[in-house]
């Protein structure tokens, strides 16, 4: 494999970005590429259909939302919208959008005046999320945030009306109206699955064309080992930083897309990365103790970050296999696994935690008053006697007449060593055999969103800071009815009455304090019939050269990019900036 080609790219579009003439005032430092590896191709360039966070990583530099989340501390700002207000009864939320936001550029535009994102363009991002998708399915966008709580979304999307009842604008305002009050809806308006597209360009059937209104621009996407996505600076973007420099400082940014752990840590040894999250598990004594002196030097070469994010690696059970309709088997399934033994020896200490709580990550920094406690009290510990003793009240006595189990993983250095130990467990506490079936990230979600399989491999990083973006992967109302139909959001096809009927209730609650009760106690109805296998929260050690400034680490992994830039230390400058 070549890696050396690397190098040439940012030098290319380095001459392209600084050929285009501009007026506007530049930072001191602007200039520059970016590159930095994520694990997978991203499964999907259309916003509202975006489930994984690789999609989610790169669009988000191309998409924007009416809001978005403040890198610092994930509090909710404007974006699109300049302002927005809440009517007091908590359903109606009307947003004040920019006058001086445009689309990046495209052939469908005749002039400088069509790109300007309007109202229009926002009403038809929402309609079209509320439609059936071409395959005739909910977008994933109308099953996580618009369907159950938008006014009219639901006649809309069933072609009962030709409008939503709960959309409507006023020159440059615009009112959403919900069904009933949700305090985590102005969240949701981040997600990327609400990114705002141009009407204009999608009803071109140009979507594919990836047109956003964000700080950066689609130029190329090259499939191979590694993949690469390119992307060059919006010179028309309309944010400034706080001195009026123009944003983003950035020339371009390279995503190099390798599942392959030692690869990704070969090309940030060579410097043709600039940043790698989670290193393999067989290097990182070597680099963490034999390169001392890079973390240690003034200024250091490299920076060490240990972040423990919002995010939960787990197993689900496929629900519609009559053999997990029997709780005792998926309860037995969860008491064979050693987690500690996961966490510390495949791992090698990447992880923060052992999966013994629930889905909810357990960071209390980030969920103020929510009940870990109760939550660890009906979680699941290693008991081996316990799982054989189940498995045997369910009526496969060390595993006879239960039959083999398929576990669909996407390849990659961690999940693969994960599935391995966990097969070798299942097998010797329970006695079944667990046949691993490798693929691409790709192919293994599109086979989970059918039900293709038994068990399946995952991981969800929260979308917002609540537990329900964590919860809702289990609501049983955006299952479709029949297996050949895909089930987007909820992959393991779990139907729980109870569950629901407490995630609809803390979702209305009027008080976070109530929220966080209800959505706790349908947590503890989740892990005592478990659709699911916890294993661990994800604790990246995350490597980047120093030359790389203004990059925020947050608890959900949200990567902006606008006001990073590159620029080396000196020995007084850094000394300065440590006092």
């Amino acid at each position: 494999m070549k890696l050396s080609f690397l190098i040439l790219v940012p030098l290319l579009l380095l001459f392209i970005s600084c050929s285009e003439s501009s007026d506007r005032k530049q930072f001191e430092h602007a200039g520059g590429c970016l590159k930095m590896s994520i694990d997978n191709e991203p499964k999907t360039f259309t916003a509202r259909e975006v489930t994984d966070v690789y999609s989610a990583t790169v669009l988000s530099q191309i998409v924007e939302c009416l809001v978005s989340f403040n890198p610092d501390d994930l509090s909710i700002r404007a974006q699109l919208a300049k302002s927005w207000n809440v009517s007091p009864d908590g359903l109606s939320y009307t947003f004040t959008l920019r006058d001086d936001v445009l689309f990046h550029e495209h052939e469908v535009f005749s002039s400088k005046e069509e790109r300007k994102m309007t109202a229009k363009d926002v009403v038809f991002t929402f309609e079209k999320a509320c439609l059936p998708n071409e395959k005739g399915s909910p977008s994933v966008a109308y099953l996580s945030i618009l369907g159950e709580q938008l006014k009219g979304a639901e006649a809309f999307y069933k072609h009962r009306a030709t409008s939503i009842s709960g959309i409507k604008t006023n020159g440059n305002e615009i009112t959403l109206t919900l069904k009933s009050p949700d305090a985590n809806f102005i969240s949701k308006l981040a997600s990327i699955n609400v990114g705002i597209v141009s009407e204009k360009v999608v009803t071109a059937n140009k979507e594919a064309d990836l047109i956003g209104t964000g700080p950066f621009v689609y130029n190329e996407y090259t499939k191979g080992e590694p993949a690469s996505i390119i992307l060059l600076k919006n010179q028309d973007y309309y944010l400034t930083d706080k001195k009026g420099n123009a944003l983003p400082y950035l020339d371009s940014v390279i995503f190099i897309a390798d599942n392959r752990k030692l690869e990704q840590l070969e090309l940030f040894e060579k410097g043709e990365t600039h940043i790698i999250n989670t290193l393999p598990t067989s290097r990182i004594t070597q680099m963490l103790e034999g390169r001392i002196k890079d973390f240690n030097s003034k200024p250091p070469l490299m920076l060490l970050n240990n972040n423990a994010l919002m995010a939960t690696n787990y197993y689900f059970f496929n629900m519609t296999d009559p053999r997990f309709k029997d709780v005792r088997v998926r309860q037995a399934f969860n008491y064979a696994i050693n987690r500690n033994k996961i966490t510390q020896y495949v791992l090698r200490g990447q992880a923060y935690e052992d999966g013994i709580f629930g889905i909810v990550p357990p960071l209390s920094s980030s969920f103020k008053g929510y009940d870990f406690k109760a939550i660890k009290a009906v979680g699941y510990n290693y008991d081996p006697e316990k799982a054989k003793q189940l498995l045997a009240e369910a009526g496969y006595p060390g595993g006879k007449g239960f039959g083999s189990v398929n576990l669909r993983v996407n390849i990659g250095d961690i999940h693969s060593a994960v599935a391995e130990e966990i097969s070798e467990e299942i097998f010797q506490t329970l006695g079944i055999n667990v046949n691993i079936d490798g693929s691409t990230f790709e192919q293994k979600d599109e086979d989970a969103r059918y039900a293709r399989g038994d068990l399946f491999r995952t991981a969800w990083f929260a979308d917002y800071v609540s537990p329900e973006t964590f919860l809702s992967n289990f609501y049983g109302k955006t299952v479709p009815d029949s297996k050949d139909e895909p089930s987007g959001l909820n992959q393991a096809r779990y139907k729980n009455p109870m569950f629901d009927e407490l995630f609809e209730k803390a979702r209305a609650a009027g008080s976070q304090k109530e929220r966080y009760r209800l959505y706790n106690e349908a947590e503890k109805v989740l892990m005592q019939d478990p659709p699911i296998i916890v294993l661990w929260y994800s604790g990246d050690i995350q490597l980047v050269y120093s030359r790389v400034r203004n990059l925020h680490n947050n608890p959900m992994g949200l990567l902006d990019l606008k006001e990073v830039y590159l620029h080396d230390w000196t020995k007084e400058e850094y000394l300065k900036s440590i006092q």
